[in-house]
């Protein structure tokens, strides 16, 4: 896998670009010891996972800092723990406080100068364009949950993104999909034949349990932005 055999590399954005994980642990830990129960960070957020995915599936249209507050509600269903107003709201504004990674700003320029770049994101608009600031880059395309009424894994994301860059002239097979999630990213994209890259990120579990996980089979598998950036120059 070459880089040159691409004119377009895009990109989910919360796991591979953004390191959403150790603030929704730490987030969910101390929601968690304040109703008095002691649980280890993986197991919380492997519930709050499990939570999101059904939310998502169940709610596609709504935008994600409601999806995030709901998902807050029903966490503190599961573990009997009351619900706090500031706390929700807080969990609802998550996306604010969630940093890039150190790898992707640069990585993200370095391949925006050979190829077109697209974000394809469970995440609203607002959000989006708070997370590119901390990125420093402009994407070439966006497609975010928000656009498409819909979270992936479903298809909407990956279709209407095809779509417009074929209509750059850029056709699907000349397209690179580089994801964090099994689930949400290299299973779709294995679903319509698209080249993916699994970036598994050292001590992150989000999106890697769940439907069509066990399936997923990445093309390519690196440890990060940086190491794809050697491997495919």
């Amino acid at each position: 896998m070459r880089l040159a055999d691409f004119d377009a590399v895009t990109f989910d954005v919360y796991g591979t670009l953004i390191d959403w994980e150790p603030t929704l642990t730490a987030f969910l830990v101390r929601v968690a010891r304040t109703g008095g129960i002691d649980k280890p960070g993986p197991e919380l957020m492997a519930v709050y996972d499990r939570i999101r995915a059904k939310i998502q599936i169940e709610n596609p249209a709504l935008l994600y800092p409601e999806i995030l507050r709901r998902c807050y509600d029903a966490f503190c269903r599961e573990l009997k723990i009351a619900p706090v107003d500031a706390d929700r709201d807080a969990f609802g504004r998550g996306p604010e406080t969630w940093p890039a990674y150190a790898d992707s700003s640069a990585s993200l320029k370095a391949l925006q100068a050979r190829a077109k770049i697209g974000a394809l994101s469970n995440i609203d608009e607002a959000s989006l364009k708070g997370s590119c600031r901390k990125l420093d880059i402009a994407f070439d395309l966006v497609v975010t949950a928000e656009r498409v009424r819909n979270y992936k894994p479903a298809l909407p994301h990956f279709t209407t993104a095809l779509a417009e860059l074929q209509a750059m002239g850029v056709p699907k097979n000349r397209v690179l999909h580089v994801a964090q999630s099994l689930r949400a990213d290299v299973a779709p994209a294995n679903a319509l034949g698209l080249t993916c890259v699994w970036v598994n990120r050292q001590g992150r579990q989000l999106g890697l349990t769940g439907a069509g996980t066990a399936e997923a089979r990445p093309d390519l598998t690196v440890a990060s932005l940086e190491e794809l950036l050697k491997t495919i120059a």
